[in-house]
């Protein structure tokens, strides 16, 4: 007990510092809606200039510590005014990577300046020893949790009771209104932003003595804050300074206890993160979460002549270059399959991984090994290593199901240090101390040794990038590749199309760890001996992100473009060899350029290029279509026609099913939405679900689709799906539109029917890595794409079709998916007299022609009357009426609902709310 609470009072000092760090992360993520990570950089280059200030000038404590805080401080508000300022628009994607762009100059910097030794900080805190619950124990951690508290309470105080918290609670909460109320949203973060990095300073001062100064280890902190931040919410202070001390303790224990682990204390903060991800994190977005822009994504099709020529070309000029050369278009090659991997997960699926150099280390550490201590040869190991890794990118995916954004890059990051500390600093893992020998690869006979064969080597790196660019291709325009996109577009639209956006989401996630172990292979097998710990440390992810949002994270030439911007490539060598002394400026010059481009240009260079050529493309391929013509007398097919496949087209039956609802009832904390509600909708016939503004109406059919929690039965043609997933209700036969349209905006609307139609069989998830089948659109859809008038327009993306096509869209896209039952929430939303009434009388034939059961939310009387069969009224979740229109029309109850007076009032203004009903 002794030694438990011995070493529980040792982690309290940075625990408290811990929770320091992450108040500041709170303060600017509250304020600009931005997650930091330059935060730990912010604060160590406060903790440089104090240690400069007052040890290498002799000046007093107080001036260094007041110097570091102004230089902190201005360092956070410049940050938000020349760069966050210009963002507010961007995609939440983008504010992250410019954040880990101004990590990469501080570092940088940091690194030019001081290296990466580590310099020795004597503590200005008292540490006298205290006999405190019958151990004793230096005075500082006491001083330091005290510090700690204050500031908690200080904090918690201001943004609770001053009009400079309210300011800043209201900017968050909706920018417009604040902006109405004549408050300057710009203030409130530039201001939050320098409080921020102020604190940001104060930490890392303070824990300078305990842990030493030295660049990577002082931004690596940040990991730690990060996890105290998240499970306050980035809103409570005083959940955030417990969530830090729990931490400190938690390392020091595990410090005491668990000595044989290795790496187990550093890795605590991301165990941390998983646990409250898993137990607080959110399946599927809410209604009001969507993305902003996002960057582009190219088509994934393959030139092959000019592919190529380029191979030929490059394989040539390894051969015949020095070995110096050669490594270094190794080097290009082996990160650009790591930045490809990046393409799969961010740039396909969305999702930010900040751990793929992690898993490049991991497939590298297994492949080398089984070579060294199995004596594999070298194909059945890299095979090993790729699926070992590829089974544990599915492990990092998990996550991934419950988070998004900024959690899911805190959760990556930490679990890719994880393995960092744990596996690759483990001498049992790597081969102990002196690492692993891998001796000299050969494939099938064939020695390609990058030291006696360096350009053989270099051919074998060019054919593994080949070949999985190729593959990454196949699925880009694959099924599985139209998955991604529409996950990484809309979740929740995703999902009510049947798609499952777990799977989706492993799937990206082990096929992206799959080919970064090819990377780290690459890489790694360029020396005889591998030395994991210094060759892949997983904070390297951070710049692997950056250069390939920089080649462009959509587009398969975008990791190549980006790749020569690392150390040890093609950029590099050209550096080193024209401008010797620009080499250790490299980095920062990376970082620069990364903070730059997301500010003009956020989809990369690959798409600068591939606008620029767009002219020559279209008019070589108007050129081979003329040859085609002139040769085989055949015109082009466009895709409506393939999906005939010369037969008539015409709307067909769809599977008769009844759903039906019973006590159906929604609860938002303790507010009751929906409560005991009650209807059938039978196959041919439409039902409307109507009632006032907050009704439940809309929340009816989330919970009908699986969007919203609730209790009470949904009962498909006898078979209760309530505790179901959404996908599988959308597969079952249940599918919807939403007010907000929520379509996948950046694609095109031939590919948003596609992603309804296609097949949801997981075995495409593998062929389409070799042959990508598309096969024609089932009739029904072809029928639906005429029915609803979109012929001209399926390959224009659907950001640019006028509302009224969108809209229309939406509900094509809902009956792409073949269902048996629809439901439409407020199809007729925003649309003009001539526009609703020819949407009456499509919805109408989808009843009567395609025998679809349709329910209709819909706030247009006229709309509602012309249409439905019979009407269900809720008001305030009650239901208060149902049967056939007429009689629903004329009801008392439905009256006063839509008048909102007695019973007994004005017989004339029930006349006219009846006429409007």
């Amino acid at each position: 007990m002794h030694d438990f609470i011995f070493f529980a009072l040792l982690g309290l000092g940075t625990g408290a510092l811990y929770a320091l760090a992450s108040q500041g992360l709170m303060v600017i993520y509250r304020g600009s809606g931005v997650l930091s990570f330059a935060h730990g950089a912010i604060g160590m280059v406060g903790a440089y200039v104090e240690w400069e200030v007052k040890v290498k000038h002799h000046q007093p404590t107080w001036l260094a510590w007041t110097i570091a805080i102004l230089i902190c401080s201005a360092l956070g508000a410049l940050a938000h005014l020349l760069i966050m300022k210009r963002l507010q628009r961007a995609s939440p994607l983008a504010r992250i990577v410019v954040t880990l762009g101004m990590l990469i100059i501080l570092q940088s910097i940091a690194v030019i300046r001081y290296g990466a030794r580590t310099t020795l900080v004597k503590s200005e805190i008292p540490r006298k020893l205290v006999h405190v619950l019958g151990v004793d124990m230096t005075g500082d951690r006491f001083i330091l949790l005290g510090i700690a508290a204050v500031m908690s309470a200080v904090l918690w105080s201001i943004y609770r009771y001053t009009k400079f918290g309210l300011a800043t609670m209201a900017v968050a909460e909706n920018q417009r209104a604040a902006s109405s109320l004549g408050l300057s949203s710009d203030f409130v973060a530039t201001a939050n932003w320098a409080l921020g990095s102020a604190l940001a300073c104060i930490a890392s001062i303070l824990i300078s003595p305990l842990v030493q100064l030295q660049v990577s280890t002082m931004t690596g902190l940040v990991i730690a804050a990060m996890a105290a931040a998240l499970v306050a919410s980035f809103r409570s202070f005083p959940i955030a300074l417990a969530a830090g001390l729990f931490i400190g303790v938690g390392q020091a224990e595990m410090t005491h206890y668990l000595p044989k682990v290795t790496g187990l204390p550093q890795a605590f903060p991301a165990f941390v993160i998983v646990f409250w991800m898993v137990i607080r994190g959110q399946g599927l977005p809410l209604r009001d979460f969507f993305l902003q822009r996002l960057p582009a994504v190219g088509t994934g099709r393959v030139r092959p002549g000019i592919l190529a020529v380029a191979v030929l070309i490059t394989g040539w000029v390894m051969m015949a270059v020095s070995p110096r050369w050669a490594d270094a278009f190794v080097g290009t090659f082996a990160i650009g399959l790591v930045l490809l991997s990046i393409v799969v997960v961010t740039g396909y699926a969305g999702q930010l991984s900040l751990a793929q150099f992690a898993m490049a280390g991991f497939g590298a550490l297994i492949a080398g090994r089984l070579i060294d201590a199995g004596g594999w040869p070298f194909p059945l190991a890299l095979v090993a290593g790729v699926i070992a890794t590829a089974a544990l990118g599915a492990v990092f995916a998990l996550p991934a199901v419950r988070a998004r954004g900024i959690n899911l890059a805190i959760v990556t990051l930490g679990l890719g240090n994880a393995i960092e500390f744990m596996v690759f600093n483990n001498s049992r893992f790597v081969g102990g101390y002196s690492g692993t020998k891998v001796g000299r690869p050969r494939l099938f006979g064939w020695d390609f040794n990058a030291i006696t064969h360096p350009g053989r080597y270099g051919i074998v790196a060019m054919g593994f990038f080949v070949g999985i660019g190729l593959m990454v291709a196949n699925v880009r325009r694959g099924r599985s590749g139209r998955r991604l996109i529409a996950v990484r577009t809309n979740e929740r639209a995703a999902a009510a199309l049947g798609i499952s956006v777990p799977g989706a989401k492993v799937y990206a996630f082990a096929l992206a760890a799959a080919i970064a172990a090819v990377g780290g292979m690459l890489l790694s097998f360029r020396k005889d001996v591998v030395l994991y710990a210094s060759e892949f440390p997983n904070f390297t992810s951070i710049p692997i992100v950056g250069f390939s949002v920089i080649g462009g994270i959509g587009y398969l030439f975008g990791p190549v473009q980006g790749a020569t911007l690392a150390p040890g490539s093609l950029g590099a060598q050209v550096s080193n060899t024209v401008f010797a002394s620009l080499t250790k400026y490299i980095p920062l010059i990376g970082g620069i350029i990364l903070v730059l481009l997301v500010l003009l240009n956020q989809d990369g260079t690959a798409h600068e290029a591939a606008r620029q050529m767009r002219p020559l493309a279209d008019k070589l391929s108007a050129l081979g279509a003329a040859l085609k013509r002139m040769f085989f007398k055949k015109e082009p097919k466009h895709a409506l026609a393939i999906a005939d496949n010369g037969e008539a087209i015409r709307a067909e039956k769809v599977r008769p099913q009844i759903l039906e609802v019973h006590g159906l009832t929604v609860r938002y904390g303790g507010v009751i939405a929906v409560n005991d509600v009650d209807f059938t909708v039978r196959p041919g016939h439409i039902v409307g679900l109507i009632g006032p503004n907050g009704a439940g109406k809309t929340s009816a059919i989330d919970a009908v689709t699986g969007f919203a929690r609730a209790t009470g039965r949904v009962v498909l043609d006898g078979h209760d799906v309530s505790e179901l997933s959404v996908a599988k209700r959308a597969r079952l036969g249940i599918s919807r539109s939403f007010q907000s349209l929520e379509l996948f905006e950046d694609s095109t609307v031939l590919d948003n029917l596609r992603a309804a139609s296609d097949k949801r069989d997981r075995l495409s998830y593998l062929r389409d890595l070799v042959y990508p089948h598309t096969p024609p659109l089932p009739a029904q859809v072809v029928a639906a794409i005429r029915e609803f008038r979109l012929e001209e327009v399926l390959d224009r993306k659907v950001q640019d079709l006028p509302y009224g096509q969108r809209r229309l869209l939406a509900i094509a896209r809902a009956v792409a998916t073949q269902p048996s039952v629809l439901l439409l929430d407020e199809p007729a939303a925003g649309l003009g007299d001539t526009e609703t009434a020819e949407l009456a009388h499509l919805v109408r034939r989808l009843a009567d022609d395609w025998g679809l059961a349709v329910l209709l939310v819909e706030h247009d009387m006229n709309f509602v009357m012309s249409v439905c069969d019979e009407i269900v009224v809720l008001d305030f979740g009650q239901k208060i009426a149902d049967g056939p229109r007429e009689s629903v029309r004329n009801d008392p109850r439905v009256i006063v609902a839509y008048l909102g007076e007695e019973e007994d009032d004005s017989h004339d203004d029930h006349h006219k709310v009846a006429e409007t009903v």
